[in-house]
């Protein structure tokens, strides 16, 4: 069987594209060929994703290629996944996660705690923003877009005392030599789908979906639907703070426990380039055993409902809808 992967043409995604190809081929004894991509999200870059239409502009045109027949699926890292894919198109697979965490990465200093007072941090995430202020209410943060290489460059150039990566990615391309401390989730929550890559294909391709199955890792898949599943019923996007994350087992009877923490969008997109603290977080907690789907998505909905009930607010109330 011949298949054809879309895929972003950042040194990342192509990584990412390989990686998956070399596992069809391998596992599956396909004949697999990439068709390299330029996203919107690639080509903005002077402004923040939040405010530019959100992650679901590095998916689109792999969609289109999708619908068109010109790819057969596409490989995204699900952090970058909208929660709530277009009619027509289905989540086929989620393949082991890699490193969940985010990455202190900085040429002067080896901890947050290290960096002096008003120090300059580098990222165009919310979510890692208001974390980082929770931590250093001191801190500046610029927003620090491009792939990771170009992130780097930046960081090599001054711009930036230090920068907030995502662990997964620096490993992935052999850069973990940049990462001068992992943040652990207790004091940096990770976005929901962190390190784990996710195949798209169209809904009505049954044999892929019943092909990729053998490529699942269904621990991840489980733990990453718990997550995304507060996201959806957040309304999660890039103009929300919102982190979610799994520890624990999945599948079997053991509990898992989903952490999740919300910061208000104003208050980040105020308070982003100047010292000083931001509004409290909301954090909330709970463990469930975690077998199935629906059991995965009964977590997040709990624990989005306990985040509404601690402040939290949906993403569309906070945009005036």
């Amino acid at each position: 069987m011949k298949v054809v992967i879309a895929t972003r043409e950042s040194r990342l995604a192509m990584w990412q594209a390989e990686h998956v190809k070399a596992l069809l081929e391998s596992r599956l004894g396909w004949r697999v060929e990439l068709l390299g991509m330029t996203t919107q999200g690639d080509q903005i870059l002077d402004r923040s994703l939040s405010k530019v239409g959100g992650k679901g502009l590095f998916v689109k045109e792999l969609e289109v290629a999708l619908s068109e027949g010109r790819a057969d699926l596409a490989v995204h890292s699900l952090k970058d996944v909208p929660m709530d894919l277009p009619d027509g198109f289905a989540l086929a697979c989620v393949l082991e996660r890699e490193d969940p965490r985010d990455a202190f990465v900085s040429n002067q200093f080896t901890t947050l705690a290290e960096l002096p007072q008003g120090a300059v941090v580098g990222t165009s995430s919310l979510r890692r923003l208001v974390l980082l202020k929770a931590l250093r209410p001191d801190l500046v943060i610029q927003p620090l877009r491009g792939n990771l290489d170009t992130r780097l460059r930046k960081l090599d150039e001054g711009q930036y005392n230090a920068i907030v990566l995502a662990a997964a990615g620096l490993k992935r391309l052999g850069l973990a030599s940049r990462i001068r401390c992992t943040f652990e989730p207790a004091d940096m929550l990770p976005a929901a789908g962190q390190g784990a890559l996710g195949i798209e294909v169209r809904a009505d391709r049954a044999d892929l979906i019943a092909a990729l199955a053998a490529l699942a890792h269904q621990p991840t898949w489980l733990a990453v639907t718990a997550e995304r599943t507060v996201s959806r019923a957040m309304g999660g996007s890039c103009s929300m703070p919102l982190a979610a994350f799994t520890q624990g087992a999945a599948g079997v009877e053991e509990a898992m426990q989903l952490n999740a923490a919300w910061g208000d969008p104003a208050t980040a997109e105020a308070g982003s380039t100047a010292p000083g603290p931001l509004a409290p977080l909301v954090r909330v907690s709970e463990t469930a055993v975690v077998r199935n789907f629906s059991e995965a998505e009964a977590l997040g909905e709990c624990v989005a409902a306990r985040l509404r009930t601690g402040g939290a607010v949906w993403a569309g109330k906070t945009a005036g809808a």
